[in-house]
């Protein structure tokens, strides 16, 4: 579904789209990246061999976990380095440091220590993107996502832990500073299927510039001429945890 036919401009090179479990960040990707003309880079979740054990006992296999996925992140953003990754647009369904965030939920105070001084070392030869899309939703449509595209192994994920991870990521965000960041509500969104919601969303992208900006999309029942709120501010910081 190519809004006009031919790739659209934008300024931002290398966009990495964020959020928390379910909300729809891989299919915005994989819409975006259609829509730019650009490569497409996703994270490989499921490859994990210590995510199912995680989810039945986080208590034992948390740190395996965590480091299996920064190792596996690292080494698909230096492969993507080696294979220049500014000669292309690029859009990638996660940040590379948002392995920070569930390593802050999952690991003890003396495995985070040991976490941190691995993550430093590799975290210094990271590219940084132009354009990071933090997109949040309110927690029952986290939990419908999650319902419907109904993976094996996150049966076991409860909604506690689902609210954790979407506090994490408010708090995380709240105080991001590394890269432009847009902050976009999707709870009343269908970047997919709807051909009004994603032309609305590319033109904010194509928009924005240095610092936050927050885009709520209005709800479709809204009168014409109202549907679409854009503002500059940042998310409320969580006081969940």
């Amino acid at each position: 579904m190519s809004t006009q036919g031919r790739p659209v401009r934008t300024a931002a090179r290398y966009i990495a789209i964020e959020g928390p479990i379910g909300v729809g960040k891989t299919t915005l990707a994989q819409t975006l990246a259609r829509e730019l003309g650009a490569r497409l880079v996703l994270e490989d979740i499921s490859g994990n061999p210590f995510l199912p054990r995680f989810y039945r006992d986080p208590d034992s296999h948390a740190f395996p976990a965590q480091i299996y996925f920064l190792l596996t992140r690292f080494k698909q953003q230096r492969d993507l380095a080696q294979q220049e990754l500014f000669a292309q647009k690029t859009v990638s369904d996660y940040l590379f440091a948002k392995d920070r965030i569930f390593a802050a939920l999952n690991l003890t105070a003396e495995e985070m220590t040991l976490y941190q001084q691995v993550y430093r070392l590799l975290d210094a030869s990271i590219a940084k993107p132009d354009l990071v899309l933090y997109l949040n939703a309110r927690l029952p449509v986290l939990v419908e996502r999650l319902r419907r595209r109904n993976w094996d192994f996150e049966r076991y994920l409860n909604v506690e832990y689902l609210e954790r991870v979407a506090a994490a990521y408010r708090d995380f965000f709240f105080y991001y500073e590394d890269t432009p960041l847009l902050v976009v509500d999707s709870s009343d969104s269908d970047f997919l299927g709807n051909a009004d919601d994603l032309r609305a969303l590319i033109a904010e992208i194509e928009r924005a510039g240095p610092g936050v900006q927050h885009y709520v999309p209005r709800v479709r029942e809204a009168p014409a001429g109202a549907r679409r709120w854009f503002g500059r501010k940042q998310p409320e910081p969580s006081t969940d945890e």
